[in-house]
């Protein structure tokens, strides 16, 4: 699939009369909310085929989207919650060197071979931890997984870096293990 992208973007001054960078200029002076409003305004003002459009907005996208810039955008006006996320990466980062760790527009995913936490900050005031734990009875602190549903078993909330004291972290080692 890389070669046939590296193609297409060797091909595209030719085919499209500007490189990538200067489609990614273009788009810069726009703010389009949505994936198909950029690739409508490539087709329909400047000419653009369907396949070139729909690569130039996704690899344009992917540029203003970085993994901390998708962080960062999620604690926007929920800052106090960003020590309880780092403390919660670092514990969690340490459990292995085959921790892949994927941030979304609105959580974190730590996956092993499946995905085992879930970080999501709820509120200004809460992070919610969301846990890969079949089978593992809820209690008032372990619920049931509520707004994640089948992505996680488990729900933990947390409000302050002192949450994340040594059960809470057992259950997140038990979780990266199930997660071979």
């Amino acid at each position: 699939m890389e070669k046939a992208l590296q193609t297409m973007i060797n091909n595209m001054p030719a085919k499209t009369g500007k490189s990538l960078e200067q489609w990614k200029s273009i788009l810069k002076e726009k703010a389009f909310a949505k994936h198909s409003e950029g690739v409508n305004f490539l087709k329909k003002e400047h000419g653009v085929t369907h396949g070139f459009a729909n690569t130039i907005v996704t690899l344009s996208k992917e540029e203003n989207h970085s993994e901390d810039d998708l962080v960062a955008n999620q604690y926007k006006g929920k800052e106090a919650l960003i020590p309880i996320y780092e403390k919660l990466h670092s514990i969690i980062e340490a459990f292995g060197d085959d921790v892949t760790i994927t941030p979304k527009k609105t959580s974190v995913s730590f996956i092993r071979k499946r995905q085992f936490v879930l970080i999501k900050p709820a509120t200004k005031t809460r992070i919610d931890l969301g846990l890969k734990l079949p089978e593992k009875p809820t209690t008032v602190r372990l619920g049931n997984s509520g707004p994640f549903g089948t992505m996680c078993t488990h729900r933990v909330q947390i409000t302050s870096v002192n949450d994340l004291d040594d059960e809470l972290i057992l259950w997140m080692k038990e979780a990266y293990e199930k997660a071979e």
